[in-house]
């Protein structure tokens, strides 16, 4: 998994794009799994750096939805509320995905203000930008802003 959002050699990676005060989050990868998975790093990094975030604690997630869009706003809106619950941010995803029910499991640790220095308060994935395709070369793109 790449952790500096630059491109690996496999293509896995996540980006950021602007869109006015908010944030987009794009994963890509050889899977619709692997994209939901680099999607929900990049999130992460809307916070913090993910390599500053150990992954010390596994959080089970479980969602369904009727279609992939819908389902990667609401895998990342379930990362946001287990974020907020739990006081923690998540560095590693294993998303495992049977049609559209999906099963996760996101390990991370406790936010630490001095340690993650938490650049902004993510309050929700939403439905602008929203996209989930496969491209030419197969490699599977998601996307969405998420509210800051």
């Amino acid at each position: 998994m790449n952790q500096t959002g630059e491109p690996a050699l496999d293509g896995v990676h996540w980006a950021h794009f602007p869109h006015q005060a908010d944030m987009g989050v794009r994963g890509v990868g050889p899977t619709l799994a692997a994209a939901f998975e680099q999607a929900a790093l990049a999130m992460t990094a809307v916070v913090t750096d993910p390599a500053s975030v150990a992954p010390a604690m596994a959080v089970d997630i479980d969602c369904e939805a009727p279609d992939d869009e819908l389902l990667l706003v609401d895998w990342l809106n379930a990362l946001i509320l287990e974020m907020a619950a739990r006081n923690m941010l998540f560095s590693r995803f294993e998303v495992g995905l049977d049609g559209h029910h999906l099963h996760a499991i996101a390990w991370g640790e406790s936010l630490d203000i001095e340690k993650h220095q938490p650049a902004v308060e993510i309050k929700g994935a939403t439905y602008t930008e929203l996209k989930v395709v496969r491209d030419e070369s197969g490699q599977w793109h998601a996307q969405c802003v998420v509210d800051v």
